[in-house]
């Protein structure tokens, strides 16, 4: 099935774990590259990968040794994401919540970059929160975290933990999104 399909389709089914009826554009992809440093980390971890179309931009600019976790809740869109023929890509359909847990499963150090398309707005708050704190937790010291949302959500969740951050707007993508980032400090 096209994936842009799939994406409207699953949005119409559950709105509640899918932020848009399109999939990102080009613009917000490469917005996201060079917001997360990913030309030069080893280890990125993509949560609410969707039908793969970030996962490919980030793929394309990845380091030939680096490694993508891509972590998808929706089995339909894991199902996609596993078709990405890439030895650098591990697709893991599950939650977000246990991010250490998951990363240890596949053996794979502090991520240098950790980008969120999980819509924030619609999810519960304690889950929210829980997801920001597994972030926080896995991402190496001065690692970046990249969220691409509708709405400040995020923002609110994550400032206790990593501070105000940086906060911009991708107008070339259905919606256009508000893209933030964060950098993890020594402790």
């Amino acid at each position: 099935m096209n994936e842009t399909l799939l994406f409207l389709k699953e949005f119409i089914k559950n709105p509640g774990q899918v932020s848009s009826i399109v999939p990102s554009s080009r613009f917000l992809e490469q917005r996201i590259v060079k917001l997360a440093e990913m030309r030069s980390a080893k280890t990125v971890v993509e949560l609410g990968a969707g039908v793969g179309g970030t996962t490919q931009a980030f793929l394309d600019a990845m380091p030939p040794e680096a490694k993508l976790l891509s972590i998808e809740i929706n089995p339909k869109f894991c199902s996609s994401l596993q078709r990405i023929r890439d030895p650098r890509l591990i697709v893991h359909c599950g939650g977000a919540q246990d991010l250490q847990k998951t990363l240890a499963l596949y053996g794979l150090p502090a991520p240098e970059a950790v980008v969120s398309g999980i819509p924030f707005s619609k999810i519960e708050p304690a889950i929210g929160s829980s997801i920001i704190k597994a972030v926080v937790s896995a991402l190496s010291v001065g690692g970046r975290f990249v969220a691409y949302q509708v709405s400040g959500r995020v923002a609110e969740l994550a400032r206790p933990l990593l501070g105000p951050g940086r906060f911009g707007l991708e107008w070339l993508n259905i919606p256009p999104l508000r893209v933030y980032q964060w950098e993890k400090a020594a402790a």
